[in-house]
């Protein structure tokens, strides 16, 4: 990954939002292990495993996103292996996704 300390970030504009989207993702997984503690049961439990599971995804996707406009199209722009770099990276991204 190059990354030089004064890049910015696709997602900058939307830091707010992911940080929000997080912290509640954070509550799903505390109210699952509170669910698994209290012996609730199992399918109601994988339900909400399923719940956090998307909202995960969604927020990779959205991030996927920010990359491929901001910082893939950057990249491009500039050309040369900047460029080359920024397309492999987010293809080995893409391919970490669809295995999950």
């Amino acid at each position: 990954m190059i990354t030089t300390e004064n890049e910015s970030r696709g997602y900058i504009n939307d830091k707010d939002r992911y940080l929000a989207r997080m912290k509640r993702i954070e509550g799903q997984a505390r109210g699952i292990h509170r669910m698994i503690d209290e012996d609730t049961y199992c399918i109601d439990i994988l339900t909400q495993v399923s719940a956090m599971t998307s909202a995960l995804e969604n927020v990779a996707l959205a991030l996927l996103d920010d990359h491929l406009q901001h910082c893939v199209t950057g990249a491009v722009h500039e050309g040369g292996t900047h460029a080359e770099t920024k397309l492999k990276e987010a293809s080995a991204a893409i391919a970490r996704l669809v295995k999950s």
